[in-house]
């Protein structure tokens, strides 16, 4: 039985990690590296990096500060943000990346998926999602869900959650999974920050549609929404950041926790 990853997320702005509440009203969370250095010792399985304002200002990822945040780890190493080319990917790996992600350039050039798969191996790319529910009249052909009376889609947001597409979310996995996609890193902006859960929906959803693995990610603020997640739904990895950040919770405590709920993990 393949484990299920536990993966801490460092959201990256300014140089400085912070969190914020449905990608707004950002607080300080630490230093990148100080971060990194504790989240590998305490047992993490790999660990995400994310540059949230590079693709809204138009600007590369903190090159050094990539290096510098991978040369303490010894886990596989995920960097996000402003990648909007494959000379963009080819940058974060050569600065100690394992796995380059990309949100916004992927959905405004869909092709850049497959010429980093091309070029790196599909290992590498992480084609990362952010959603929201939208109860709006859906277009044509999109996926439909149902809550008490109301009828939602999911809809793809970029440059940092700021920016709707009209895009579907379970229909730009699977196409993103088609063109070379190794990897979906799935948020839901609604459930963002608020430590109430993941949206097991969204969740479900995609890893559903996908064959590919799936991190969920956006909501957690106890091992139980963890547990919730990697039991209920088909994802391969579990993301947080602030039960992590404010140490709330020790990695290593959360994985004993998911052990005792049968969950499989690497302790």
């Amino acid at each position: 039985m393949l484990t299920k990853r536990v993966i801490p997320c460092l959201d990256v702005k300014s140089g400085r990690v912070v969190k914020g509440l449905r990608f707004r009203s950002i607080r300080d969370a630490g230093d990148p590296v100080e971060l990194a250095t504790r989240y590998g010792a305490e047992g993490a399985d790999e660990l995400v990096f994310l540059d949230i304002t590079a693709s809204e200002e138009r600007r590369k990822t903190l090159a050094k500060l990539v290096r510098d945040v991978a040369s303490v780890l010894d886990i596989p190493f995920t960097v996000g943000g402003g990648v909007s080319s494959v000379d963009d990917a080819r940058t974060i790996l050569l600065n100690g990346a394992d796995k380059a992600g990309t949100n916004t350039g992927a959905v405004k050039n869909p092709r850049l998926i497959t010429s980093m798969m091309e070029t790196f191996g599909r290992q590498c790319v992480v084609v990362a999602i952010d959603a929201q529910r939208n109860y709006g009249p859906p277009p044509t052909n999109h996926t439909l869900f149902c809550e008490g009376t109301r009828e939602f889609w999911f809809e793809v947001y970029i440059y940092g959650g700021k920016k709707p597409t009209g895009l579907d979310a379970v229909q730009w996995a699977c196409q993103a999974a088609s063109l070379g996609a190794g990897e979906i890193l799935l948020t839901s902006i609604d459930a963002d920050g608020t430590r109430q859960g993941y949206d097991v929906t969204l969740t479900g959803a995609v890893s559903d549609a996908v064959s590919i693995p799936v991190i969920a990610s956006g909501g957690c603020g106890e091992p139980d929404h963890m547990a919730d997640v990697l039991i209920h739904t088909d994802a391969s990895a579990a993301l947080a950041a602030s039960i992590f950040h404010y140490k709330d919770d020790a990695i290593k405590s959360v994985k004993e926790y998911l052990q005792k709920r049968g969950v499989s993990v690497r302790l």
